[in-house]
Order: structure tokens, then sequence, then C-alpha cells
């Protein structure tokens, strides 16, 4: 999964990256940390963990794709979306998107 910004300054800002989640997970509960089931990857901010939507003004768009794989990743955790999209090229079964809009 991956939780990105589009519409940051300068650049697609990432908030989240998640992966190797298994299948019967149905959701992330408030307070979520990750066990050795899922793994987190980096964000924008080079940390492994979710940063909330903060835009510095204006109303930002943020995307959560997720991902149904056939095989299981062999990343480490904090890799980057770049890597995750990179190891993912080629296992994707099908995939969701949610937008959701925020501002100040």
């Amino acid at each position: 999964m991956i939780v990105d910004d589009p519409d940051a300054p300068g650049r697609t800002w990432v908030h989240w990256v998640l992966f190797n989640i298994p299948a019967n997970i149905r959701n992330l509960q408030e307070g979520f940390s990750a066990d050795s089931s899922i793994a987190v990857g980096n964000n924008s901010s080079g940390k492994s963990s979710y940063q909330g939507p903060c835009p510095p003004s204006g109303t930002h768009r943020y995307f959560f794709k997720l991902y149904a794989l056939d095989a299981t990743l062999s990343l480490s955790p904090g890799a980057t979306k770049e890597q995750l999209l990179k190891a993912i090229d080629g296992h994707i079964l099908a995939q969701a998107e949610l937008m959701g809009t925020f501002s100040k």
C-alpha cells in the first residue's frame, strides 16, 4: 500500500509505504504498528511510519493505493515507494485506489 500526495510543493509526497500485508488482513486499527507479518517502508521524510496529511496551504488530494500480488516481496523494511513499485512490477493481480482530500 502506498499513500501519497501529488499536490505537495515540488514533488509527490509519500506519506506511507506498507508491503507484504497478509491477504487475511481486512483493516488496520488506529495506532497500528508493524509486526513480523507487515513491512513498513520509508516515507518522504525518510521515516518508517505513517505521516498524516498536513498541506502547507490549499486542498490536497491523498491517494491510498492497494495492490494484490501473486508473490511475497523480498524487500527489506525501509524500502522506498520507488523500490516497492519496481518490485511489484509483473506481480499485480488487482489494485484499488481511494482518493480523499484535506485542507487546513
